[in-house]
């Protein structure tokens, strides 16, 4: 690690850098508990080109020199938003689930290569996807099993708390839903 750089792209300037990142997901996503195949990549390739048109859509690279070795994305959450619906565990207030489209933000996904973990990169690209934002709060689901418990580790030290157990797509399995309060 010859010390790592931060890219961070708006918009469609994200759109256009998924092949830059996606042998990296490829690599994260093919480990436990994940264990993506090429149906699943095909799936998050389609899913991403979705996601690039939301608002507020932002994209962060952290690469060792040309390498891609980390990368996270996210957007605001819409006002006709199933992300609170689907909880299965946890009826919240309508005062919490109301969106605006402006407050809360969802980071969608956050990765980094296995060779360059616990060096600091997961956090540098949580604050560079997140600095400047003009938001309430974040929220992201992560996955409960023992091989994720590191991300979890990181999310509660960045002051993320669960509220709930999601299940984000029909047979999905279940992720824990956090938040953490930006104002």
């Amino acid at each position: 690690m010859t010390g790592e750089t931060y890219e961070r792209y708006e918009g469609q300037e994200g759109a256009r850098r998924l092949d830059a990142f996606l042998p990296a997901y490829e690599e994260v996503y093919a480990e436990p508990p994940y264990r993506e195949g090429p149906r699943d990549i095909a799936e998050f390739i389609d899913t991403y080109q979705v996601h690039t048109q939301r608002p507020g859509f932002r994209l962060v690279l952290a690469r060792d020199g040309e390498e891609v070795v980390g990368f996270t994305y996210g957007y605001f959450l819409a006002s006709d938003t199933h992300w609170w619906k689907n909880l299965q565990d946890i009826r919240l207030p309508d005062t919490f689930t109301q969106e605006s489209g402006r407050r809360t933000f969802v980071i969608i996904e956050l990765a980094v290569r296995k060779a360059w973990r616990r060096h600091g990169i997961a956090a540098a690209l949580h604050t560079k996807l997140l600095e400047g934002l003009d938001a309430e709060r974040v929220t992201l689901t992560a996955r409960p099993e023992p091989e994720a418990a590191p991300a979890q580790s990181a999310y509660a030290a960045w002051g993320y708390r669960k509220v709930g157990v999601s299940r984000p797509w029909d047979g999905a399995p279940l992720y824990d839903c956090m938040v953490r309060e930006l104002r």
